[in-house]
């Protein structure tokens, strides 16, 4: 067996050991899903079995249900052994603890309220970052029967859903008297600067009964190789605490998940935290083809030569007495109709704009885009999205691989050259001061504003990706499960093209080896958490602009940010635009 295999065999066994341990956790992550709202679905009684299934941990746009906010329900049903009677009695209940929601819920029980957190509209207030912890009493629960958990979820913007990692339904009693917490030496978990990876662990025994038993870890790398595993026993005093050190020494750059096992007799407790090593030297280098510029010189050229035909029709309903919007049509590389949604100040004078690009397979809507009036506004929908699918809708899945085989013809070839015509026409703007444009978005959108700035250098003035898509793609098929299956079924039906040509033609439109291009100041965010497009991909195309630059990470974050991120990235770009009109007055 060689070394690779053995240490993917030792990171299995110890999650299966886990599984097998926590079987006092009497729920997983699986649950009943459904879009919408009524008040009919916390009932016990009510037929859920045509529901789509879904997983907790992860945001509902991450499992398919991209740029969806309002009202969802999630439900799910429990067994619960009349065994556990007793000890939730003497424990005065079980506990329910549901993590981190966003942004804010309702969560019935049998159909009973146990409680709020944060307030559902029409007096909407977030509560994305709260735990949900609530105790079930003994007389509410029916033993040897099933149970009915039925979580109302509001969200009004970002990501939305059940996003806490650890879900479980326990019995009161030593299981809430254990806690883990790691002591990072940043908020962002990151360890910077050649610093060793040395990590105090607390430990607190908050209950009455004293606590022995084994504590496990396993740490594992961005490619899920196991670095490290090892145990050592714990004992621990009723209202007690310990520290644990741990003590790796220098870890190579990139981004890791610690696992964290404590077993006993009576308690099983795990636990997982991802921190990253000095991300900026992750090493990931170029493989431009050697005609990769002659390439995109080519596709620029091409669409030069497409009149554009910019055609705009006021939507009345969006406008109000600061801003027009209309939909924009227009005519992008090989002719391709592409519509968006422009806003423009009412305001005669001339002003920055910024061109929001989208996330994959959603329908970019106007109220996507920067929210003020201070700005013109233009919400792109590349072609085969939203509004933009007339001529070319090759849909999901499949938009990935459309025309793969011929690079001159592959799909984002056009979708790139689509952002630079939408540039066209903030340009062709009178109203547009078209030295100071921004462009930004976030997973598809976050490759795109990469694309459109590296594409477009001398007319992008800021870059802001978010959580950045289509980067690295030799590596990001090695660490994430999609877009990977994807091409993995495209190359069983092309095995005359196979895998040298489908990372050949994808090196083509690989972000990675497009950063290099930007000239001005990036403003990259990033989510710890992300499975979608992780951490190393995002840092892959990162590390190769050369332009001022800065990143942020939101280290409990997945691929969706939180809320504040809005706020976080709008007020960089407003400070980073006064500068450059300082710059441009001078």
């Amino acid at each position: 067996m060689n070394n690779m295999n053995f240490k993917r065999r030792v990171f299995l066994f110890f999650l299966l050991s886990s599984l097998i341990a926590s079987s006092q956790n009497l729920i997983d992550n699986q649950w009943q899903f459904s879009l919408g709202d009524s008040l009919k679905w916390k009932e016990p009684h009510y037929n859920s079995a045509n529901w789509k299934t879904i997983k907790s941990g992860r945001t509902w746009e991450e499992q398919g249900y991209t740029n969806y906010d309002g009202f969802a329900w999630y439900r799910k049903t429990v067994f619960v052994s009349k065994r556990f009677e007793k000890e939730a009695i003497k424990q005065n209940g079980i506990i329910l603890n549901l993590g981190t929601i966003d942004d804010a819920d309702q969560i019935y029980f049998n159909g009973k309220l146990l409680g709020e957190t944060g307030k559902l509209p029409p007096n909407y207030v977030s509560a994305y970052d709260k735990i949900r912890e609530w105790i079930i009493s003994p007389k509410d629960i029916r033993w040897d029967q099933e149970n009915i958990i039925a979580v109302r979820v509001y969200d009004a913007g970002g990501g939305g859903g059940i996003t806490g990692q650890e879900v479980s339904l326990k019995i009161k009693g030593l299981d809430t008297g254990l806690q883990i917490k790691p002591q990072f030496i940043r908020e962002n978990q990151l360890f910077l600067n050649g610093e060793k990876f040395i990590l105090p662990i607390f430990i607190n025994n908050s209950s009455k009964e004293n606590i022995s038993g084994k504590m496990e870890y396993v740490l594992i790398n961005d490619f899920k190789d196991t670095i490290s595993c090892w145990n050592e026993p714990l004992n621990i005093p009723a209202q007690q605490k310990r520290q644990k050190i741990i003590n790796k020494g220098k870890l190579a750059p990139g981004f890791y998940e610690l696992f964290v096992n404590f077993k006993s007799k009576l308690l099983n407790l795990s636990k997982s935290y991802n921190f990253g090593v000095n991300p900026e030297k992750i090493v990931s280098p170029t493989d431009r083809a050697n005609d990769f510029d002659n390439f995109w010189m080519r596709a620029k050229k091409e669409l030069s030569a497409v009149d554009p035909q910019f055609k705009l029709i006021q939507i009345d309903s969006l406008s109000t007495n600061k801003r027009d919007v209309f939909i924009v049509e227009m005519r992008s590389l090989d002719n391709v109709l592409i519509r968006g949604f422009y806003a423009c100040p009412k305001t005669t004078g001339k002003f920055p704009a910024i061109l929001h690009v989208q996330g994959y397979g959603s329908y970019a809507q106007m109220n996507w885009g920067y929210p003020n009036d201070d700005m013109a506004v233009f919400v792109l929908n590349i072609r085969g999205h939203g509004n933009s699918r007339d001529e070319i809708n090759p849909g999901f899945p499949g938009y990935l691989q459309c025309n793969l085989k011929d690079r001159e013809r592959y799909i984002y070839r056009g979708a790139y050259m689509d952002c630079l015509r939408a540039v066209d026409f903030l340009c062709s703007r009178q109203e547009v001061d078209s030295r100071f444009l921004v462009v930004e978005g976030g997973s598809q959108g976050g490759a795109l504003s990469i694309a459109t700035a590296a594409l477009d250098n001398k007319r992008i003035s800021l870059c802001i990706p978010a959580v950045p898509f289509l980067s690295d793609f030799p590596d990001y098929f090695k660490i994430a499960v999609w877009p990977g299956n994807e091409f993995t079924v495209y190359e069983k039906c092309h095995e005359d093209f196979g895998w040298k040509g489908i990372f050949e033609n994808l090196s083509y439109f690989d972000i990675k080896n497009l950063a290099p291009w930007i000239k001005c100041p990036v403003l990259m965010s990033v989510g710890l958490q992300d499975v979608t497009c992780p951490t190393h991909i995002n840092f892959a195309a990162y590390n190769q602009i050369t332009s001022p630059k800065n990143y942020h990470v939101f280290p409990f974050s997945g691929h969706a940010l939180p809320s504040e991120y809005n706020g976080f990235k709008y007020d960089w770009m407003k400070n980073e635009l006064e500068k450059l009109k300082a710059s441009n007055n001078h």
